[in-house]
C-alpha cells in the first residue's frame, strides 16, 4: 500500500523517549525480585509436583522464604545450600526447602562462590531444555511451512482441554493458522499454576504444562494432517506471567499474549510486581524465540477508539523498549490494535486503514496483531459479519501479519465451531478478492486518511513527552492509558516483591541475560 505521511524524525523521537521512560522501569526491576519470579526459577531446575494438600512445591519452598524476609537472596541461593547439604537432587533441595524443620536463614556454611558452582550444571541444563523445545517446533515449521499472512488467528475455550484438542483441529482444518486456547476467566489473578489437565473452566480452559502439552500435540498432527504449520498460542499474563512463559517455552508454544503493562491497567495487578514479572518472562520468550502479542487493542475498549488512538502508539513504542530490554527481537514482537471504532461514524473505515497503515510502517519487522471489533458488536449477527468483513478488508491492505478473527456472534455467546467456520470463510474470501488491493491505492497528500496518521503520530509523541516528564508510575496513576488509574503500591501482588539483597543469586537469569549458550 501506498504509505502515509510519517515523520521519520518524530519516530525516533518516540523511540528515544520510550527508551528513556524503559530504562526508569528497569533500574527498578534490576533492584527487585518477586514470588513469581522465583518460583519460575525453580521450575526452571526442574522443581515440581504438589504438596499433600494440592498447593504446588515451588509455591510452598518460595512463598516460606518470602515470609520470613529471605527471598531477596534468591530463592536459588537457598537451594544451591542445600544441594551442599546432601540434597540427592533439585527436587529433594526444593522439598527441604519447603518441608525441612528449619528455614536456612543463609548463615555460615559454603561461600558464595561454592553456591554458586553446584548451580552451574543445573542452570545450563534449565536453558538447554528451553533451546531443545525451541530447535524441535522450528524443525517442524522447516518441514511443514506456515501459510501467507495474515495469519488467521482463532481461539478455543469450552473449559475442557480435551475438547479443546478437537476444536483446535476442525479450526486447522477450516483454515486457522494460529489457534490461541484463551484462559479461564481470572486465572491471571491465581497466584500459582494449577497443575494437570483440566476438564472444567469458565470462560476459558486453565493453562497449565499439561494442557501445553495437550493442545500442541493436536496442532502439530493438524500440521502434518493438512500440510500447513498450525501456530499454537496461550496467555503470559497475571501473577504467574513468567511461570507460563516458561511452560511454553519448554512446551514449545509458538505465541504468547504477553503485555508490559496489560496486568496492571486491566487486571489491577500492582505495576511494581507485574514490571519485575514481564522482565523475567520475556527473558525465557526471547530465548525460545516466541512470538508476543502485546494488549494495546484493549485501551480502545474502556476508551473512545477515535480520541485515544496515540495512545495505542504511544503504548507500543514502550512495549517495544521494554521488550528490547529482555532480549526480544523485533521479529518476536507482535504489537497489538484494534478495529474498535464506531462503526456508524462518518469515515471510520478511513480513520481505521490510516492507523493500521501507519502502525505497518512504524514498525516495519514487528509481525503486528491486529484485532477485531468487539465493542460495538450487537446481537445482529448480519451486521457484525458486514462490520467483520470491513476489518479483514484493512488487514490484508495494510499487510498486517497476525488477525484474530471476528466473529459475528461475539455478542451473544462463545463461538460455536460453525460460527468459526464461517469466520474463516468469510477472512478466506476476502483475503482472495482483495489479495493485491493494497498495492493499487494511493493516499491523497492533504486526505484524510494522510491528515489521521499524522494526527496520531503527532499525539503520541506528545503522549510520551509527558510519561516521560512525569514517569511512567504516575503517568499509569493519573490514567494516561485506557483511561485506567492504578497506583504504585495498589492492586494485586505487591506483597510478593522483595528487594534483591546485595548478593542476590539467579544463575539462570545471569544466563539469559548474558545471552549464553
Amino acid at each position: 500500500m501506498a504509505k502515509v505521511p510519517m515523520d521519520e524524525q518524530k519516530v525516533a523521537r518516540c523511540r528515544a523517549i520510550a527508551n528513556s521512560v524503559a530504562d526508569d522501569v528497569q533500574r527498578y526491576i534490576d533492584r527487585h525480585t518477586s514470588v513469581g519470579a522465583e518460583r519460575t526459577i525453580l521450575r526452571s531446575y526442574g522443581v515440581d509436583g504438589l504438596d499433600d494438600r494440592g498447593a504446588p512445591l515451588v509455591n510452598v519452598a518460595v512463598d516460606r522464604y518470602q515470609k520470613e524476609g529471605l527471598l531477596g537472596r534468591g530463592i536459588s541461593y537457598f537451594l544451591g545450600r542445600a544441594l551442599l547439604a546432601g540434597a540427592e537432587d533439585v527436587q529433594d533441595a526444593a522439598e527441604r526447602l519447603a518441608f525441612g524443620p528449619e528455614v536456612d536463614r543463609g548463615e555460615g556454611g559454603p561461600d558464595l562462590a561454592a553456591v554458586k558452582a553446584v548451580l552451574d550444571p543445573h542452570a545450563k541444563a534449565a536453558l538447554a531444555r528451553v533451546d531443545a523445545a525451541r530447535e524441535l517446533r522450528e524443525g517442524k515449521k522447516r518441514k511443514v511451512l506456515p501459510g501467507p499472512t495474515p495469519h488467521k488467528y482463532v481461539i478455543v475455550a469450552t473449559g475442557n482441554i480435551y475438547d479443546d484438542a478437537v476444536q483446535a483441529k476442525a479450526a486447522a482444518h477450516a483454515g486457522a493458522d494460529i489457534v490461541a486456547v484463551i484462559r479461564a476467566t481470572a486465572q491471571s489473578l491465581l497466584d500459582y499454576v494449577p497443575h494437570g489437565a483440566t476438564t472444567e473452566g469458565y470462560g476459558g480452559t486453565f493453562a497449565t504444562q499439561e494442557n501445553f502439552k495437550i493442545i500442541r500435540r493436536a496442532t502439530d498432527e493438524a500440521s502434518e494432517e493438512y500440510g500447513r504449520y498450525i501456530h499454537q498460542t496461550n496467555y503470559s499474563s497475571g501473577l504467574c506471567m513468567s511461570e507460563i512463559a516458561w511452560m511454553a517455552a519448554v512446551e514449545g508454544l509458538d505465541m504468547l499474549l504477553n503485555d508490559a503493562m496489560y496486568g496492571i491497567l486491566f487486571r489491577d495487578i500492582n505495576m511494581c510486581r507485574n514490571f519485575v514479572d514481564q522482565y523475567v518472562s520475556r527473558r525465557f520468550i526471547a530465548r525460545a524465540g516466541i512470538v508476543i502479542n502485546t494488549g494495546e487493542d484493549n485501551y480502545l475498549t474502556t476508551a473512545d477508539a477515535v480520541e485515544k488512538a496515540h495512545t495505542v502508539l504511544a503504548s507500543q513504542f514502550i512495549n517495544e523498549a521494554f521488550a528490547k530490554r529482555a532480549g526480544v527481537r523485533e521479529e518476536q514482537m507482535g504489537l497489538g490494535h484494534a478495529y474498535e471504532i464506531d462503526p456508524w461514524k462518518e469515515d471510520s473505515f478511513l480513520l481505521e486503514i490510516a492507523q493500521a497503515q501507519l502502525i505497518r510502517q512504524v514498525f516495519p519487522v514487528h509481525p503486528i496483531k491486529w484485532m477485531p471489533p468487539t465493542k460495538h458488536k450487537t446481537g445482529d449477527i448480519f451486521q457484525s459479519h458486514v462490520h467483520d468483513a470491513m476489518f479483514n478488508i484493512v488487514g490484508i491492505a495494510t499487510n498486517q501479519s497476525i488477525e484474530l478473527l471476528g466473529m459475528f456472534s461475539e455478542a451473544i455467546h462463545n463461538p460455536m465451531l460453525m460460527d468459526r467456520y464461517l469466520s474463516l470463510k468469510a477472512t478466506r474470501y476476502v483475503y482472495s478478492a482483495c489479495k493485491h488491493l493494497g498495492d493499487e491505492i494511493e493516499w491523497k497528500a492533504d486526505g484524510i486518511v494522510a491528515k489521521r496518521a499524522v494526527q496520531v503520530l503527532d499525539e503520541a509523541l506528545e503522549l510520551l513527552g509527558e510519561v516521560s516528564d512525569q514517569g511512567i508510575w504516575e503517568s499509569i496513576s493519573k490514567g494516561s492509558f485506557a483511561d485506567v488509574k492504578r497506583t504504585r503500591t495498589g492492586g494485586k501482588g505487591y506483597a510478593g516483591v522483595a528487594e534483591r539483597h546485595a548478593d542476590y543469586l539467579n544463575p539462570v537469569l545471569d544466563l539469559l541475560e548474558k545471552g549464553a549458550s
